[in-house]
């Protein structure tokens, strides 16, 4: 039987960042250590090594690409704002070439000015066009610093390319972020002959002391740039994965606690009515047998209701409450629905399965615990927002001193505030119960 292989261990999360540039940003985590989203106090070197350690998973997430690439205006940025101060030092030294170095500079700030405009304006490019945005970039940074060294002399050369230079250094910066140090480094290399080459268009003839420390500070300043793009990509890129590996980990709560509300609020229920004696005469079996065949249908039309509606339907409150009533009178409860003028059509979804859900525990309760009927449901618009009101004349409870229960708090309070609303149960024995509800539009 041939062996099958087991699949490779996901990369190293920083060392694809380090060669891949912040493409890798979008990738969506393998896995990210419990220990890493944990929000007690951890040793931040600690944190960051278990996040720069986590592997990367197979799929990528579209918005994140998109994203990913709008990192090209930090050297744009840079530019924008750092040539003109270099042109300034050249126009007060003076020169031959000071003219024709000052409209390279302006076209090349124009040059970056449209960049900017650019990016910020079209909702995304592709990897092909990224590559054409690169290499142009280079050829103009290439091209600058040969135009301003071919227009100096000897006695201006080091003030005039100080501008041209910057705009060399912003295209490491870019290379760095967008393609990965690899790149970047290799750009870097060929510096050198390009400093020879500026330096023979300027007028030397012979390599002099001066010229070869002025050169190696050139040098120097293009690896310290690499380095603070380096810095700068290795804390975004963690942070980012920080802020996923968080968005993880409460998904997971969130879902967990959708799964606890629905199993209380269908299946418990359900399940409790079945528990309840069985009575001895036939007459009281018949009925509990029927009453218990209307709370299943009851619960599969639910649960076949919400499988089967199209993504894009929305029912409003009124039809929800609506339905809801019907449900409850089906259980036994008369729900009178009293509408004021409302305009939920900018209610959220999520804002109006939590009214929905909310209320329907609420009825439940009253059902449950008021030894009543009868309740009132009023729906009005209040505050920016619309309100329910359930009112029964029950037999009501010490709201100060009965214990929070899993119905009031994670049923009906929670699920409000959850979406920016809230709500308020007011009660005392022999005096009925009021729960208001109260969700911003």
């Amino acid at each position: 039987m041939p062996s099958v292989k087991p699949p490779a261990p996901p990369a190293n999360f920083l060392y694809a960042l380090l060669r891949r540039g912040a493409a890798v940003i979008a990738d969506i985590p393998a896995d990210v250590p419990e220990a890493a989203t944990d929000p007690d106090p951890l040793p931040g070197w600690q944190r960051i090594s278990m996040i720069a350690a986590n592997g990367q998973g197979p799929a990528r997430d579209s918005l994140l690409v998109r994203a990913c690439r709008y990192v090209v205006l930090v050297p744009l940025v840079y530019r924008i704002l750092g040539m003109p101060v270099a042109l300034l030092t050249l126009i007060g030294v003076g020169g031959t070439g000071v003219g024709t170095v000052t409209v390279v500079s302006l076209v090349l700030v124009l040059a970056n000015v449209f960049g900017v405009v650019w990016v910020l304006r079209v909702p995304g490019f592709g990897r092909r066009v990224a590559w054409t945005f690169m290499l142009v970039d280079a050829t103009l940074a290439i091209l600058s610093n040969l135009i301003t060294s071919a227009v100096s002399s000897k006695a201006d050369y080091f003030p005039a390319i100080a501008m041209s230079w910057d705009y060399l250094l912003g295209t490491l910066v870019l290379w760095t972020l967008v393609w990965g140090v690899p790149s970047a480094l290799l750009l870097w290399l060929a510096g050198t002959p390009l400093q020879i080459l500026m330096a023979y268009l300027s007028g030397y003839e012979h390599l002099s002391e001066s010229l070869l420390l002025d050169d190696l500070g050139r040098a120097l300043s293009g690896l310290a740039a690499i380095a603070t793009a380096l810095v700068g990509l290795m804390l975004v890129g963690i942070g980012t994965r920080l802020s996923l590996g968080v968005g993880i980990r409460r998904g997971r709560t969130a879902e967990h606690t959708r799964i606890d509300r629905a199993l209380h609020d269908g299946v418990l229920q359900a399940l409790e009515a079945m528990a309840l004696p069985v009575p001895v005469d036939a007459n009281s079996a018949r009925t509990q047998l029927r009453e218990l065949r209307a709370i299943a249908r009851e619960q599969a039309i639910r649960l076949r209701g919400t499988l089967d509606r199209p993504v894009d339907a929305a029912p409003s409150v009124r039809e929800d409450l609506a339905g809801l009533a019907a449900e409850m009178t089906r259980e036994g409860l008369r729900a009178q629905l009293v509408f004021a003028d409302i305009d939920d059509g900018e209610l959220s979804e999520a804002r109006r399965v939590a009214v929905r859900d909310a209320v329907r525990e609420a009825l439940r309760n009253t059902m449950k615990h008021s030894g009543i009927h009868e309740v009132i449901v009023r729906v009005e618009q209040r505050d920016n927002g619309i309100t329910v009101i359930a009112r029964d004349h029950g037999a009501g409870f010490d709201a100060q001193q009965a214990p929070a229960g899993f119905g009031i708090t994670n049923s009906i309070t929670a699920r409000l505030v959850e979406v920016g609303g809230s709500a308020k149960i007011d009660s005392s024995p022999g005096k009925g119960t009021r729960v208001t509800l109260w969700v911003p539009l």
